[in-house]
C-alpha cells in the first residue's frame, strides 16, 4: 500500500497509524541517543545497524543531546 493511500483509507486508525510510526521512529531515535546505543533498522531488505554518533550527527550534533 502507498502512502497516499493509507491517507486516504476509510478506518481512522489506519490513517493515523502512518503518523504514529514516525512518532515511534522518532523516539526511538531519542532513546537510542540517551542511552547511547545502536539503533537497527530495515533498508532495502538489508539490516543497518546506526550508532548513537551518526544519530547525534543526522539530528543536529548538541540539540539531540541528553
Amino acid at each position: 500500500m502507498k502512502t497516499n493511500d493509507i491517507t486516504k483509507a476509510q478506518n481512522p486508525a489506519l490513517r493515523g497509524s502512518l503518523n504514529a510510526l514516525r512518532r515511534s521512529a522518532e523516539a526511538a531515535r531519542k532513546v537510542a541517543i540517551q542511552t547511547d546505543t545502536d539503533l537497527v533498522i530495515v533498508k532495502d531488505g538489508q539490516l543497518l545497524r546506526i550508532s548513537a554518533e551518526e544519530l547525534r550527527k543526522s539530528a543536529g550534533g548538541d540539540a539531540a543531546k541528553p
